[in-house]
């Protein structure tokens, strides 16, 4: 197991790349401020790139470096922890919504050059994009539905 420094470097470059775009992006659209938000910013990008150093450092355990950034995120703002109120008051600040333009961006370019693939896969992805939409929002909506019942809601 070798941890490849100059793919981890290229990836932390990329990663500042697009937290700037964030940060524009929620300046943009949401009036928050970017200096405000650069603390957290500098946590969501140290916690992908250690994410990508965990997922590099062993490779073998089949789970991706989105599930290992969410774990660390989730430890670090566990209410018990002592890292929790730091942490949430510097990532509240950048705005969820803006991470989903430059996201979408990256995932629209990676797509784009599979086009060959997804021709041949033809009509069967809308079957599949159609059936993954209906369960996510059935899902979903059985979830909310119990969890405000619970709670007394409705």
């Amino acid at each position: 197991m070798e941890i490849d420094g100059h793919k981890l470097l290229n990836q932390l470059k990329l990663l500042i790349v697009i937290g700037i775009i964030i940060l524009i992006a929620q300046r943009v659209g949401w009036d928050r401020g970017i200096i405000d938000a650069i603390p957290g910013m500098i946590l969501v990008i140290a916690i992908s790139i250690f994410a990508l150093f965990i997922k590099s450092l062993i490779p073998n355990v089949p789970m991706p470096a989105f599930a290992w950034a969410s774990l660390a995120a989730l430890i670090l703002s566990m209410p018990f922890m002592p890292t929790a109120d730091w942490f949430l008051r510097y990532t509240n600040e950048v705005e969820f919504l803006g991470t989903t333009a430059p996201i979408l961006a990256f995932a629209g370019i990676s797509v784009g050059d599979k086009i060959s693939v997804l021709k041949r896969l033809s009509w069967r992805v809308l079957i599949v994009a159609v059936a993954v939409f209906i369960g996510t929002f059935f899902g979903s909506a059985i979830i909310s539905h119990i969890v405000l019942t619970l709670q007394g809601i409705i």
